[in-house]
């Protein structure tokens, strides 16, 4: 196969506009052909279906997104706690407490289907599904 593949290549080397047009062909019929185990799709893929693909695409910028913004305000209100208790000695006694110009302008509105969980016991706030 290696050999045939060698001469085919140096036949289409004379020819550079066949070149320019099969090439990018068989490589993507080599790429196409691979061997399609349920185990071999990356984690998050919906189908691996090629005509589906812009949809999962877009589906999992939004999960991305969602998470993210998870992420950043949690960390963002878990900062803010501990600004609160390093200038008052204590956890607030609810997120309310912290909308003051020392440490927020207002709270975060959480993702959608989202909930802020705080515990201030520990000084602690989670994001959870409502």
């Amino acid at each position: 196969m290696r050999r045939l593949a060698q001469q085919f290549s140096k036949y289409l080397a004379g020819y550079p506009v066949i070149r320019a047009l099969v090439a990018p062909l068989l490589m993507a019929g080599c790429l196409l052909s691979g061997c399609n185990k349920s185990g071999d799709q990356p984690a998050g893929a919906k189908s691996g279906n090629p005509i589906t693909a812009p949809v999962d695409y877009i589906g999992a910028a939004g999960q991305a997104q969602k998470k993210s913004m998870k992420t950043l305000d949690e960390a963002g209100l878990n900062q803010s706690i501990q600004m609160f208790y390093a200038a008052e000695g204590r956890y607030p006694k609810d997120l309310n407490e912290l909308v003051n110009p020392n440490y927020l302008t207002k709270l975060p509105t959480p993702p959608v289907g989202m909930k802020f969980d705080y515990n201030p016991t520990i000084g602690q706030v989670k994001v959870v599904p409502k």
